[in-house]
């Protein structure tokens, strides 16, 4: 099946949700649909899907634009710029769902289930200690229509599902993969419209897609096995799906996915370090291509040339730190001028007014200026080169500083905001869930964070790194006090 569809009429979209750090698999999936819209002269549109409302922040959402504007993506609609099918942002889209969920209930594609979270999670412990693959049993498929409108009208909370078919399988065409077939028996009764009136990110996701005429589908392999549901709500309201390619998800060397807990996988820990989005961008882009060795650098309209959407690999897309350092470098020594190289290297530093904060911070706290880099180089530093020797003026013991990380980063990585009130706040709780005074958590994290253990005030330190950074330089600390409790150091 052809992937281009006609040349003016092709429409794509990237539609992350603003519930973390923008990732570079964020980045990945961008750009294969900003190539593909360039492509074929079509329009790339960006949509924020924040159906998920307890974790969806205006920060998020914020960062994600940033991110995605760094990296030298340009979008013709979207919730900054708007355009014709708007709005681009979920929740505000709220009202528009429910009329297609009606639609399908009435046609008796989907029914109303009145059964509590609590009774759900039963059920699936039961499926799962039967070792059964847990999903919903069709308990409220049952009920007639009498007492659903009773229990309705009694107030009861209740979502709507969909019915999916009891025999058979759904069959189609992937962009990448070719044919695929799912048994229906694998496929889940899936919510569509939860208790509080919101649609279920599926639900939400193929109207979208429908009202603003999308008409290449490109994502993550990961959204494969969704495909049978998304077709089925696409058939139970009588419209054409679009054409669906998943793309290999982004793995370490090892074959395992690219984590967070791994890896450094923020844009904007990529973009602290100093990388240049045009390289981040071209190594990205090389999943893309076939190329000959020798022919790796190029600019985004190069890779527009030879992108090849007909010709995917599904090995899996390797994400090779050295060979982002090998290109960066590359961009760094080759395709800059002296003067642009200056411009960039300044506009760097002064990214999230990093180096007028921290002079501001150091400037109370120094006797002569050449005393700047000792104290405030750890602003600007892409490694630390941390060692066990650093940490030899903290009083507490290697097992102790270890608690104090381990207990920390999980802590600071649930918070919504990132200031240095927060930050503050948060280490404070961290210590009194410990039973230490703030003093004696705060002694390592010095070290952990700038090399150190006399630096710039520590909240303000994190603040100006940035969430990324800090949440790198931790997970680093704790390998190496790991290593020290390991040698009995």
């Amino acid at each position: 099946m052809s992937t281009s569809g006609t040349a003016s009429g092709v429409r794509v979209r990237i539609a992350p949700s603003p519930t973390g750090e923008p990732h570079v698999g964020t980045a990945y999936i961008a750009l294969f649909n900003y190539l593909f819209a360039k492509k074929h002269n079509g329009t790339f549109i960006l949509r924020i899907e924040d159906t998920d409302a307890t974790r969806s922040t205006p920060e998020f959402e914020q960062k994600v634009l940033d991110a995605l504007k760094w990296c030298g993506l340009e979008w013709s609609e979207g919730p900054d710029i708007g355009g014709p099918y708007g709005p681009y942002r979920q929740s505000d889209r709220k009202d528009m769902y429910r009329p297609y969920v009606d639609k399908i209930v009435a046609n008796g594609h989907g029914f109303k289930c009145f059964c509590t979270p609590e009774r759900l999670e039963q059920m699936r412990e039961a499926q799962r200690a039967a070792g059964k693959p847990p999903k919903y049993d069709g308990l409220c498929l049952t009920l007639s229509a009498e007492e659903v409108t009773k229990r309705v009208e009694a107030g009861e909370p209740h979502v709507v599902r969909m019915k999916i078919p009891t025999e058979g399988s759904c069959k189609f065409v992937d962009g990448v993969y070719g044919e695929v077939e799912i048994p229906w028996d694998a496929v889940d009764m899936q919510v569509l419209l939860k208790a509080d009136g919101m649609p279920t990110y599926h639900m939400a996701n193929v109207v979208d897609d429908h009202l603003m005429k999308i008409t290449h589908v490109a994502r993550g392999e990961e959204w494969l096995a969704s495909v049978p549901k998304h077709i089925l709500i696409y058939q139970y309201l009588g419209l054409e799906p679009p054409v669906f390619m998943h793309l290999s998800l982004m793995r370490n060397h090892d074959k395992s996915k690219l984590s967070k807990r791994k890896n450094p996988t923020s844009i904007s820990y990529y973009s602290a370090l100093g990388y240049l989005p045009e390289a981040l961008m071209n190594f990205l882009g090389l999943f893309f291509i076939q190329i000959a060795e020798g022919e790796e650098l190029l600019t985004m309209d190069q890779l527009a040339e030879k992108f090849d959407p007909e010709n995917l690999s599904k090995a899996g897309a390797i994400f090779d730190i050295q060979k982002l350092d090998w290109l960066n470098g590359r961009w760094l020594r080759e395709q800059l001028t002296e003067e642009q190289f200056n411009q960039r290297v300044l506009e760097w530093a002064m990214e999230n007014d990093r180096v007028r904060q921290g002079l501001k911070l150091s400037q109370s706290r120094i006797s002569k200026l050449g005393e700047l880099p000792d104290l405030a180089g750890f602003l600007l530093k892409s490694d630390l080169g941390l060692t066990p020797e650093a940490f030899a003026k903290v009083k507490s013991t290697p097992e102790e500083i270890l608690e104090v990380l381990n207990q920390v980063q999980p802590d600071l990585e649930k918070m919504p905001e990132w200031t240095v009130e927060s930050i503050e706040a948060e280490l404070r709780a961290s210590a009194d869930k410990l039973g230490k005074k703030l003093k004696v958590v705060v002694a390592p994290l010095f070290v952990a964070v700038s090399g150190s253990s006399r630096s710039l005030p520590l909240f303000d330190s994190m603040a100006i790194l940035g969430r990324s950074v800090v949440r790198q330089r931790l997970k680093v600390a704790a390998q190496v006090v790991a290593s020290m409790v390991g040698s009995g150091k």
